[in-house]
């Protein structure tokens, strides 16, 4: 074999291996997309099925209240389907809601006595309180892997790869303008 012959083999098997590389790079950031919006749907499920304890706990003592009762179990089928779907804009605009009818909620909770004293209630708002600050954690998470994912489809030589085995782009989970607001003290309690 001659020279030349020899450094093209040779080329070709660093090309071949390099590829093989960014190849798997790839999928290694596709997979943890994935397992970023498992893990996700795992704490979602869990407060899916804290929320009916909670509102039936509230129900007990709130019987002038049915329509924010409404709205947080109307915000969590919403956050459900969702989630079911693997629909990621509808359920940024579904968690919204969702933490729109929870923080008024517990708001309204403020003006019952008997209902903050109540150790299921108690319980039931710590939990979920938790959840939401786990699911926030790992909505940063997502965001993070989803955008690592993003940046190496469209980078060279990555895009060359990305584009000839179809890696498709993920969606970020945001949220409504107003869950990023300040919260108006005096609407909650008004």
């Amino acid at each position: 074999m001659g020279v030349v012959s020899s450094i093209l083999l040779g080329v070709a098997v660093v090309v071949v291996v390099y590829g093989i590389m960014l190849y798997n790079g790839l999928v290694q950031i596709k997979h943890n997309v994935s397992k970023a919006w498992a893990n996700i749907d795992v704490l979602l499920k869990q407060r899916h099925d804290e929320l009916p304890k909670l509102v039936e706990t509230c129900k007990q003592y709130m019987q002038y209240e049915q329509a924010t009762l409404e709205k947080v179990m109307q915000a969590r089928a919403g956050v459900a389907a969702a989630r079911e779907a693997h629909n990621i804009p509808a359920l940024g605009q579904a968690e919204s809601a969702l933490r729109a009818g929870l923080g008024g909620l517990f708001a309204l909770a403020e003006a019952y006595p008997d209902l903050k004293a109540n150790d299921t209630f108690q319980h039931l708002q710590q939990r979920i309180t938790g959840l939401e600050n786990a699911i926030a954690d790992r909505r940063e998470f997502y965001n993070e892997s989803v955008n690592i994912n993003n940046v190496r489809i469209e980078q060279f030589p990555d895009v060359l790869i990305a584009r000839r085995f179809n890696f498709p782009a993920a969606e970020l989970l945001q949220f409504q303008d107003e869950e990023k607001q300040d919260v108006d003290i005096k609407q909650l309690f008004g």
